[in-house]
């Protein structure tokens, strides 16, 4: 698996990059808001949050790459987590509303913002609230964050459990465990602790 990708941008394409890693160009496809947060263009150097997809139907690899952990976490929850949605849908998520927006839609149920994005539909949209808000618990987490109840780092290091399949009320045990021991933690430091924990 391919979790980061460090180097220098070879090729800039609104929704596609290729980066220089030791002398091999690895193509990323990206949001928007990744290609516009990093300023890409060619020689600029990136860090990048990266997911691998393998299609199952005919062994595709593809890598998507992310500016933010944020990003990164929305974009595995939605194929993950909501039956209908791949990685083309994931993505037009997020080129259709900044990850902020798109967490204040799940919240409060918004559908009809949600079904204007482009390649959605109102179908679709109504699947990702209800999945992601009953399912995975995700909705509560980011209403605890907007109200001040958790940290954004904490909120941060329990979406990305969930992403990687673990439950809530897992997630939210194995952070607090790290916490208790490091307070100051940050969004790396609670993840490696808790899944050292989850293991």
């Amino acid at each position: 698996m391919i979790a980061r990708l460090r180097g220098k941008v070879l090729e800039a394409y609104p929704n596609r990059l290729v980066v220089d890693v030791g002398g091999v160009g690895y193509e990323v496809h990206v949001p928007l808001s990744t290609f516009d947060r990093i300023h890409a263009a060619e020689g600029v150097s990136v860090d990048l949050r990266t997911h691998l997809n393998v299609s199952p139907r005919d062994m595709v690899h593809t890598l998507y790459g992310f500016a933010t952990e944020e990003e990164r976490d929305i974009f595995l929850l939605l194929i993950d987590r909501v039956s209908g949605v791949g990685p083309s849908v994931a993505l037009a998520v997020l080129n259709g509303m900044p990850a902020g927006r798109f967490k204040a839609c799940v919240v409060g149920g918004e559908i009809a913002e949600l079904s204007k994005i482009k390649g959605l539909g109102k179908k679709t949209a109504e699947r990702i609230v209800l999945e992601l808000k009953d399912k995975v618990g995700v909705a509560d987490t980011w209403q605890e964050v907007a109200s001040g109840q958790i940290a954004p780092a904490t909120a941060d290091a329990e979406l990305a459990l969930m992403a990687l399949g673990y439950k809530q009320v897992e997630a939210r045990k194995a952070v607090r465990k790290v916490l208790d021991e490091q307070p100051a933690a940050t969004t790396e430091e609670l993840i490696r602790g808790a899944l050292r924990s989850l293991q």
